[in-house]
């Protein structure tokens, strides 16, 4: 009976998996063609927006970087508080019953708060350096 059961259960997964899988199939053709012209538009724009920091420092290596350390700037914001949230989940909730956790979390919210300043400035000195460094 027990066998029965389970080749009845995997039957019934396979078949779900298959009807799941076709199902987004056709889904994600549906979604091809809008998405496509969307992504070129995108691309357009971070390329112009790369053409941009070239014109405006004047090099293509230092429009490059600023343009890289402006996209770093952004994208470590959330994940730096993301990872300050998890610091403080492990030093204040973990860590009441486990003192090597409280140590942990509050390694990492030091940790992601150095990086998230670092992340931060990094920019606005490359800026300064170029500008008055260069001559």
């Amino acid at each position: 009976m027990k066998k029965a059961i389970i080749i009845v259960t995997m039957f019934v997964i396979v078949f779900g998996i298959f009807i799941c899988t076709n199902t987004v199939c056709a889904a994600e053709q549906a979604i091809d063609e809008e998405t496509e012209s969307k992504l070129v538009e995108i691309k357009d724009n971070a390329a112009n927006s790369l053409a941009d920091y070239q014109e405006k420092y004047g090099s293509d290596v230092y429009g490059l970087v600023a343009y890289i350390l402006n996209v770093i700037r952004i994208y470590s914001i959330p994940l730096c508080f993301l990872g300050i949230a998890i610091g403080a989940i492990h030093r204040y909730v973990v860590g009441v019953r486990k003192l090597d956790t409280l140590e942990k979390g509050m390694g990492l919210m030091v940790t992601f708060v150095t990086i998230l300043i670092i992340c931060q400035v990094l920019p606005l000195a490359f800026a300064v350096f170029v500008r008055f460094g260069r001559g």
